[in-house]
C-alpha cells in the first residue's frame, strides 16, 4: 500500500477528505504538522463544550491507497482543483510492511490497578504478584484499564468492601467494571449500556473471565443497588443524576467517573438532591466522585 501525504490549512482539512476519499483512498488521516515543536496545538472536545476543530492551523493529511498508480494520480489531480490551494502535496511513499497484530499488542501492556490486582491482556502473562487478574484486550467498546477514569474506578472497587453486594455498571462499555466487582466477590452483577456493541463486548468478556453478570441496554438495571458504578462523562452523568440514585438503596455507594477536575463543583451541585458527592481520587486531570445516599 502506498500513502500520499499532503500539507494544508485548517480550513481545508474536510474538503480534502472528501475528495480523497472520492478518490479510492482507503483511509484518511490527519496530524498537526507542527507536532513537537513550540507551534503544536491542543485539540480538545467533550459534550457541553465547544467542538473539536476539523484539524490544526497547519495540518497534515495521510491518504492510503491500494497502490502506487492510484496513490500518484490522486497526487497529480488534487493539484488541478481549486479548492487546493494553500494545500501542497508532500509525497507520495510505499507504506512498509508490518505485521500489523503484533505492532498493536505491543502497545498494551498489563495494567496495576494496585500491587495485587492487574488488567492483562491475553497475549501476557500475568505478573507474578498479582492475585486478581482481569483478562481484557482491546475492542470497540470502551475501557480497557489504560484510561485513569477506568483505572480510578477499579482501585475503588479493590479497595472497598463489594463481596455479596448488588452492583450495577452503568454504561459498562467493555464490562470491565462489573468484572472487576465480580473479581471481588459481588453478588448480584448487572452491566448495562445504550450500544448494544458494548453489551455484547461485555458479555464476551465476561465470559473470558469465567465471570457471572447479566449485561443488557438500561432498561435491564432494575430496582436498587449496593454499589452503582458510572464511568461516562460529566454531562451525560448531570443528565442521569436522578435515574443513577434512584438506583443507589440507602446507604449504598454511588461510585462517579469520566469527570475533570474542574467539572466537581458541577456534578455536586446536580447530585445535590440526593446525596453529597466528594472527591475521592485523582488521576491525570481526572477526578473520582463518591457519595453514599442518605
Amino acid at each position: 500500500m502506498y500513502e500520499l501525504r499532503l500539507l494544508c490549512p485548517e480550513d481545508r482539512v474536510d474538503i480534502l477528505a472528501e475528495a480523497l476519499d472520492a478518490l479510492d483512498a482507503l483511509s484518511v488521516s490527519v496530524e498537526d504538522a507542527d507536532a513537537h515543536t513550540e507551534a503544536e496545538q491542543a485539540l480538545f472536545g467533550e459534550p457541553g463544550m465547544p467542538p473539536p476543530k476539523e484539524g490544526w492551523q497547519r495540518s497534515r493529511v495521510i491518504a492510503l491507497f491500494p497502490d502506487e498508480a492510484v496513490a500518484r494520480e490522486a497526487a497529480a489531480l488534487l493539484p488541478l482543483q481549486d479548492f487546493f490551494a494553500g494545500c501542497t502535496v508532500l509525497e507520495v511513499a510505499a507504506l512498509p510492511e508490518q505485521d500489523w497484530v503484533r505492532l498493536t499488542q505491543s502497545q498494551f501492556d498489563p495494567v496495576e490497578i494496585t500491587p495485587e490486582f492487574w488488567i492483562v491482556p491475553t497475549w501476557h502473562e500475568p505478573p507474578a504478584q498479582a492475585r486478581q487478574v482481569i483478562r481484557l484486550d482491546p475492542g470497540l467498546a470502551f475501557g480497557t484499564g489504560t484510561h485513569p477514569t477506568t483505572r480510578m474506578c477499579l482501585r475503588w472497587t479493590a479497595t472497598h468492601p463489594v463481596a455479596g453486594q448488588r452492583v450495577l455498571d452503568y454504561g459498562c462499555g467493555s464490562g470491565i467494571l462489573a468484572i472487576g466487582a465480580a473479581r471481588f466477590s459481588a453478588g448480584e452483577i448487572d452491566a448495562v449500556d445504550i450500544d448494544p456493541a458494548a453489551v455484547r463486548a461485555t458479555q464476551d468478556n465476561a465470559q473470558a473471565n469465567a465471570v457471572a453478570l447479566r449485561a443488557g441496554l438500561p432498561d435491564a438495571a432494575r430496582g436498587e443497588y449496593d454499589t452503582v458504578l458510572a464511568n461516562i462523562l460529566a454531562t451525560p452523568l448531570k443528565v442521569l443524576a436522578p435515574l443513577l440514585c434512584a438506583h443507589v438503596k440507602p446507604g449504598g455507594h454511588l461510585v462517579l467517573a469520566g469527570i475533570l477536575e474542574r467539572q466537581a463543583e458541577e456534578l455536586q451541585a446536580a447530585y445535590a438532591p440526593y446525596l453529597a458527592l466528594a472527591v475521592s481520587d485523582r488521576m491525570d486531570g481526572w477526578i473520582l466522585m463518591t457519595g453514599r445516599r442518605p
